[in-house]
């Protein structure tokens, strides 16, 4: 099946579903915040697990205390697709079991 973009409006809808994700337009990008290191460190592993088994890979930072994620689908000129939306929905459900906070 062919990956499509999906129009501002549809990602804007989508995005009611996940709390502190935000658009640009042409990517989707959250911040998460926990009170040590070690719980970003062990929340990005399982974030690239995820992103294996979803053939989907962002662009993932790791700081001190925060984990930051921007996404979009490159082989459609870089615009937002279901698939960039599924991988958003996956690294929410795992966040709260990792502590991940409010910014």
């Amino acid at each position: 099946m062919a990956v499509e973009p999906l129009s501002q409006k549809d990602v804007e809808d989508r995005l009611q579903e996940l709390p502190g994700w935000t658009t640009d337009g042409d990517r989707i990008s959250r911040t998460y915040s926990f009170e040590g290191h070690f719980q970003a460190a062990a929340m990005v592993i399982h974030i690239a697990q995820i992103q294996e088994e979803l053939g989907h890979h962002s662009d993932l930072t790791l700081g001190y205390q925060t984990i930051r994620l921007s996404v979009n689908t490159h082989s459609v000129g870089g615009k937002v697709t279901g698939l960039d939306v599924e991988l958003a929905r996956r690294v929410e459900a795992i966040a709260s079991g990792h502590g991940a906070r409010r910014p």
